[in-house]
């Protein structure tokens, strides 16, 4: 039976990130948060294969508590468990640090559930927009890697083999190779299905199984967190809002409305150097 993976990560609502001006990380109090919509793609994946060919869908994910209720989401979806990785310790952790404790997760379910025949990732996340966590956490379970990939044409259990398209610079490039394999997915590689109401029912009885830093025995604490993390944000700035002047037109009818468009598009002198002739 196919036991495919999932990485999704709870972000912030990009219309309302802010940053921390001392530690130069995101603030994430009192911010909306939603799931990474690639990751929500790659979930979907998931699920199609699963309805296809049968198996297992695990969703991990590493956040603070309230991640929890990305995790019931994607239960309402279809997905047969959820894993919350959490720990004041893992705070503050770059790339680097995320992958090492989400292998180690996905290695701690396997454990569990069976062998993680697919992992699937967004091909980046919303805040960090770095596409680096997928690949690093390929490097760290020795997994072939498949990144952005737009199409998954075909899932051969039996053989052990998937065949996909990647979306490239220059094209797209159609690759086959072993399972167990780690795909990052594009928005274009499917479209996220609704939560049934089954599903949702599930989703809101569900409890998410909650590892913290005390379930991982062999965990190096010093690969974790601010600790283990080599990046270094050295500045951080909020792009100053563009005042647009605009002008309101307000005609009696529709066409008095146009005449004053017309007029002012004239006016400006646009039209003119457009090569375009004046109307009579």
């Amino acid at each position: 039976m196919l036991h495919m993976v999932v990485c999704i990560k709870q972000v912030p609502d990009s219309r309302e990130i802010r940053i921390d001006p001392k530690t130069n990380t995101l603030i994430r109090q009192g911010v909306p948060s939603i799931v990474n919509f690639y990751d929500l793609h790659g979930l979907e994946e998931a699920l199609r294969i699963k309805d296809e060919r049968g198996g297992r869908v695990t969703v991990v994910t590493m956040g603070p508590p309230p991640a929890e209720k990305a995790l019931k989401e994607c239960i309402s979806l279809g997905a047969d468990e959820a894993v919350l990785v959490t720990d004041r310790l893992f705070a503050g952790a770059d790339t680097l640090a995320t992958s090492y404790v989400l292998a180690k997760a996905i290695r701690k379910a396997e454990e569990r559930w069976g062998p993680a025949d697919i992992v699937f990732c967004g091909k980046q996340t919303l805040d960090g927009d770095t596409g680096q966590v997928g690949p690093g956490i390929a490097c760290r379970l020795d997994l072939e890697q498949l990144t952005y990939v737009g199409k998954v044409r075909k899932v051969d259990p039996a053989a052990r083999r998937i065949t996909v398209e990647r979306h490239l610079e220059d094209g797209v490039e159609v690759v086959e190779t072993s399972m167990p394999v780690l795909v990052t997915a594009l928005k274009e590689l499917n479209r996220v299905r609704r939560a049934s109401l089954p599903g949702m029912v599930r989703a809101a009885r569900y409890k998410p199984i909650v590892w913290t830093t005390a379930d991982f025995p062999d965990l190096d604490r010093s690969k974790i967190g601010l600790k283990g993390s080599p990046t270094i944000v050295s500045k951080t700035w909020v792009p100053e809002a563009r005042k647009i002047d605009g002008v309101r037109i307000a005609g009696e009818t529709p066409g008095e409305a146009a005449r004053q468009l017309v007029d002012l598009l004239w006016d400006s002198g646009l039209p003119g150097r457009l090569g375009w002739k004046a109307p009579s």
